[in-house]
């Protein structure tokens, strides 16, 4: 496969980025890069075929040891950096990806598996996560994946499909640690942009504010 550059991260992901502490904000920016890559392979591809083999391509690299994967891709050293072993929930973004590029029409069912396995990565940046935030967390990540898909379908019947998937997890809202506001910050920006009607994360004057509060006070 030919390496690529990494890509230019949406604005809501910098932000998120500057507010994560520095154990997470290498393996968060990586996850995110990760994403970007996955999300062109999926939406861009003509050929549904073609588009599975270059996901299986990533699935099959994450899925080898480490010294076994090819070198040279800005995104895949960096996981080998940052994700050597907690790589299932990367291969899961790789699924979730999968199911979005291969379903004829994303009905509610589609687009809750899409958003939990592409959103699975939040839980694993935290270590021995207690079970109640891996559940915050789980939840933070399917409204994530879901609210950014919403803001980018031209769809109405599929964005109304991903909204409802991704307000559908209802759960306490515990504060995350300070390390993980950056999460945080994508949760409450998501919660937002879906109450909204899908609309861009980081859309109008009230975002900036959302996005303030949850690194403060990390909820």
């Amino acid at each position: 496969m030919m390496t690529e550059a990494p890509d230019i991260l949406a604005p809501e992901a910098e932000l998120a980025l500057a507010w994560s502490g520095e154990m997470v904000r290498a393996p968060l920016s990586t996850a995110l890069q990760l994403d970007r890559r996955l999300a062109r392979i999926a939406t861009r591809t003509q050929e549904i075929m073609l588009g599975q083999m270059r996901l299986a391509w990533w699935r099959d690299a994450l899925a080898r040891p480490l010294a076994d994967r090819p070198r040279g891709d800005a995104v895949l050293d960096a996981i080998g950096a940052h994700w050597a072993g907690r790589e299932a929930a990367l291969i899961a973004m790789v699924d979730g990806w999968e199911v979005l590029m291969t379903a004829e029409r994303l009905g509610r069912a589609e687009a809750e598996a899409f958003a939990a396995q592409r959103g699975a990565f939040f839980v694993a940046l935290w270590d021995d996560c207690p079970p109640a935030a891996a559940v915050r967390l789980v939840a933070a990540g399917l409204r994530w994946a879901a609210a950014d898909a919403a803001s980018a379908v031209s769809d109405p019947q599929e964005r109304d499909a991903l909204i409802a998937a991704g307000q559908a997890r209802q759960v306490p809202l515990g504060r995350v640690p300070r390390r993980l506001r950056g999460v945080a910050v994508l949760d409450a920006l998501a919660r937002r942009a879906l109450k909204r009607g899908g609309r861009p994360l980081m859309e109008g004057r009230g975002a900036s504010l959302a996005a303030y509060k949850a690194a403060i006070f990390g909820f």
